[in-house]
């Protein structure tokens, strides 16, 4: 390991200790986005206080402490404990770029410092995050890792036969691989270059290694993707979905130097999951699964996307082809076994339980019409639109984890893109109910937001911001500005803990540092780009297996009863950074970077 490293990142980790355990329990805070505003965006803040604030009022200052405009404080009538008394301050008015912090006239208490203007390029920070989850060679250790991947089971071979694997990111902490998450995630990376190719940059090689290769980063990265997608289907009616299994959970350790034993000695072959579509599990916790629509499609989707990219790019023609026949096969292996694969176990009740499938076969029928103009990959994604409808996670008052994954339905947004005049305004109609389900519970507190805290709440949030922003661009109506500003808002640090949700993001103000990841445990390496799990019911919180806490709890005076937040390594369900909820973000970003 180079010192360089190791010392910056021991730097970064003891000026954000120090800072955190400096704060003594305050009478009255002020919370806004620490990421700033855009300049067309609506802006608020939040004042929290003990006590009831008569006669106070606030003021906008510039970075010289110059007065720019005085606020008025509007009392909420919903309040999260600790604080007793919430006021909400708007300056959507100001748009002039530069940087400001508000301040409370009579008691001085000033927020932290936010910037008005375009956000920074951190989409390019979080594609970053997600090379360093490759698997087979990873770019931050530049080291080979877990060459033996794998033997599969459940297929149509002999259980372990030795199959080719390898390749993939690793899912978040673990170095488990998925075909659930990872297809999204390579989905999101080509959708947000489509968005605005202009936005990325090409500053390392197909390795991931500093040197450009003339293909943008993110499409590296998305093509990293796509390769492990079609090792998975290595013939017409074969499809794997999973590396590994929960007996990987011991300990950090990096890649290259895996100690899981899955009964072929420590850091050796590990099993592969074909994709039966029924039930699956070695011991007690098994899977449920009615079908494979859900793995097929979603992939089909994502193959096909990576075609529409990738034929328009010199040298990578006979690789767009060989995306689109694979996308092809496994959209006909959707049709023939309609139905979910949710993820396997093997120790603990903890797994991926997506439990819908419809809007991924709707999501692949119009990607495949996108290229093909074949009419009957119209009439398909049509139909698998009125199965899905409105349904979502967005509709409940509570979920379980990874059910209804996506968390944005990308079918309804691609049947928008082609789809005629009928089509799209079933769409928008869909897209708007969720919105306004959202919205109804965003009015409830004082945050505006309307997710769910349950486990990968974050990604909840992500998700909120993404869908109001494709809302936008299907309608050209604002009607959501506010509530996705809300929820980009509360991930970047307008929440009870003050912090961003996102490692080294933004530089100047707390994010999660003492995550729940090998680099930063193991090698003393903040990476910045990442999303972490976020905030959990309490409920969830106090029964989630194996949690406690390293160190007294640095935002124990700001902890509501109902929810909590752990920037802790040894709190996995609250503070581990994820690769699929780290992408949610992508298009996001790149929109308010845009902005």
């Amino acid at each position: 390991m180079r010192p360089s490293i190791f010392i910056r990142g021991l730097t970064v980790w003891l000026v954000l200790f120090l800072s955190k355990a400096v704060l003594a329990e305050t009478v009255t805070e002020i919370r806004v986005n620490l990421g700033g505003y855009p300049a067309n965006m609506p802006k608020k803040a939040l004042v929290l206080s003990k006590v009831e604030l008569n006669g106070e009022q606030a003021i906008l200052r510039n970075s010289a402490g110059l007065e720019i405009r005085k606020l008025s404080l509007n009392q909420l009538e919903s309040a999260w404990e600790p604080f007793q008394y919430y006021y909400q301050m708007d300056f959507s008015i100001v748009e002039e770029a530069g940087e400001y912090y508000v301040e409370l006239e009579k008691s001085k208490v000033k927020s932290e410092p936010f910037f008005i203007g375009s956000y920074p390029a951190w989409q390019e920070d979080v594609v970053s995050f997600i090379r360093t989850q490759r698997c087979g060679f990873n770019p931050l250790t530049q080291e080979f890792c877990h060459q033996d991947d794998g033997l599969s089971f459940f297929g149509l071979w002999s259980d372990s036969t030795k199959i080719d694997a390898t390749g993939g990111w690793h899912d978040a902490g673990d170095q488990l691989k998925y075909l659930i998450t990872s297809s999204n995630t390579a989905a999101r990376l080509l959708m947000t270059f489509q968005m605005k190719p202009e936005k990325f940059k090409d500053q390392v090689d197909a390795k991931g290694l500093p040197g450009g290769n003339e293909l943008p980063d993110i499409l590296d990265e998305a093509k990293w993707g796509l390769d492990w997608i079609l090792k998975l289907h290595p013939g017409p009616n074969e499809l794997y979905h999973q590396v590994a299994d929960d007996r990987d959970h011991r300990g950090f350790k990096l890649p290259h130097e895996d100690n899981a034993d899955y009964g072929w000695g420590a850091n050796s072959f590990r099993p592969v999951y074909f994709a039966t579509g029924k039930p699956q599990g070695l011991a007690e916790y098994k899977s449920e699964a009615t079908g494979i629509a859900n793995l097929a499609g979603r992939s089909a989707a994502t193959l096909a996307l990576g075609y529409q990219v990738f034929i328009s790019f010199e040298g990578y023609h006979d690789f767009a082809h060989q995306c689109m026949k694979a996308a092809v096969e496994l959209y006909e292996m959707g049709k023939k076994q309609e139905g979910f694969q949710q993820g396997n176990s093997f120790s603990a009740p903890y797994r991926y339980e997506e439990n819908t499938w419809a809007d991924d076969m709707e999501w692949a029928a119009a990607e495949l019409f996108k290229v093909s103009k074949e009419k009957q990959y119209l009439d398909d994604a049509r139909h698998y639109a009125d199965l899905i409808q409105a349904w979502s996670w967005m509709e409940r008052d509570s979920a379980s984890h990874y059910e209804m994954y996506p968390y944005v339905n990308m079918g309804h947004y691609a049947l928008w893109q082609i789809g005629k005049e009928e089509d799209k305004k079933k769409m928008v109609d869909y897209y708007e109910q969720n919105l306004e389900k959202i919205l109804i519970r965003a009015e409830q507190n004082p945050y505006g937001v309307g997710h769910l805290f349950i486990w990968c709440s974050n990604n909840l949030a992500a998700a909120v911001a993404t869908q109001a922003m494709l809302y936008e661009e299907m309608t050209g109506s604002k009607k959501y500005r506010k509530l996705m500003m809300d929820h980009m808002n509360w991930l970047l640090g307008l929440n009870p803990w003050s912090s961003s949700m996102l490692t080294g993001i933004p530089e100047h103000a707390d994010h999660p540092v003492d995550v729940h990841m090998p680099f930063w445990r193991i090698l003393n390496i903040p990476v910045k780009g990442s999303l972490v799990d976020g905030p959990l019911w309490s409920s969830i919180h106090e029964n989630m297996l194996g949690i406690e806490l390293s160190e007294p709890d640095e935002y124990a005076h700001l902890q509501p009863k109902h929810i909590k937040y752990m920037d802790d390594w040894m709190d996995y369900s609250t503070n581990e950074p994820t690769l699929d909820g780290s992408a949610e973000l992508l298009m996001i970003l790149t929109f308010l970077n845009n902005e």
